[in-house]
């Protein structure tokens, strides 16, 4: 049996490579800041990783045995917020990953490391891109330098052989459990809102085209990611298909079962984390890992509205 950390696994994408490894019978241990009910069947080893020494993350990891460590940690996040100083971001995305390094590489042994980056690490490209692995960053934003500044550390220390590691940079996701902070998270809160009050849910479009895989299809990514013959190497996901906001919201509203009516539409030009344009070049992944997504936008996006009415109806009884 395998025996894997998952860092930040009570996470939106963390819970599910959670699943995705405990389903295929390895044995899940969850690092993170506090425990979480829907995570009550793995171990679960508390500990704040952005504070964290690399000596203590070593000694956890030491303790557990673990065969693989999944980075699935974001500066990012729903309890942090998005909205953090360019010295969070590179405490939680850069310093928190330089500790994990640190940790794994002073082991005696040699776990597997894999490590979740982003896609908005290649900066803004042009509209139209197919965005492979030969793509230059080139990060404008405190988010985007300081998440491709942890990638590149795991890939410098993959070269010099201290880890075994590999990078995969994540495109936009969707699915069950959203992070509220999230645009999907959020339109989960607006469709709840909207039928609650009767008044249709109004949503501020903006014209940018993303990349959305489904946060299952991303968990298994990580799973074979951890036992592929693959060390060093930065490896893109993402659906491989460019979808419009105004197209992802409509397709949100009718996956919901609801009718167009229900949505009201805002045209302005938002502030995000990336570009304006994400599609991605999912060959390398095919190549490496045998992956490729599985589960379409729509059905994404039902899955994601069912789990979110089947939680108000628990948290109501």
């Amino acid at each position: 049996m395998t025996r894997v950390a998952v860092l930040g696994g009570t996470g939106w994408l963390g819970r599910q490579v959670c699943a995705s490894f405990a389903r295929h019978g390895d044995e899940v241990i969850v690092v993170a800041r506090n425990p979480a009910p829907y995570l009550a069947e793995h171990r679960f080893a508390r500990l704040d990783l952005a504070l964290a020494a690399p000596e203590t993350i070593a000694d956890l990891l030491r303790a557990e045995r673990v065969d693989v460590v999944v980075n699935a940690t974001d500066a990012a996040n729903a309890t942090d917020g998005w909205a953090n100083t360019e010295e969070q971001l590179a405490r939680g995305n850069v310093g928190l990953t330089r500790a994990v390094l640190g940790a794994v590489g002073a082991l005696p042994w040699r776990p597997r490391l894999v490590h979740m980056g982003t896609i908005l690490e290649y900066g803004e490209v042009p509209a139209g891109t197919l965005i492979d692995e030969n793509l230059v960053p080139d990060p404008r934003t405190p988010y985007t330098r300081t998440k491709l500044d942890g990638s590149v550390a795991v890939l410098d220390a993959a070269a010099a052989g201290t880890v075994d590691g590999v990078v995969l940079r994540l495109s936009n996701i969707s699915g069950p459990h959203p992070s509220p902070a999230s645009f999907v998270g959020k339109l989960v809160a607006m469709l709840c809102t909207a039928l609650d009050s009767g008044v249709p849910m109004a949503v501020t479009v903006t014209e940018a085209t993303r990349d959305y895989l489904d946060v299952r299809d991303a968990a298994e990514a990580v799973r074979l990611a951890a036992g592929a013959p693959v060390t060093g190497r930065m490896i893109n996901l993402g659906s491989g298909r460019a979808v419009s906001i105004r197209e992802l919201v409509r397709t949100f509203v009718a996956a919901a079962g609801l009718p167009p009516e229900m949505l009201h539409e805002r045209n302005r030009r938002v502030a995000s984390l990336g570009g304006d344009w994400t599609q991605v070049d999912i060959g390398l992944a095919r190549d490496l890992l045998g992956w490729s997504p599985r589960i379409p936008l729509a059905d994404s996006l039902r899955d994601m509205w069912r789990t979110a009415v089947a939680e108000q109806v628990v948290a109501g009884s």
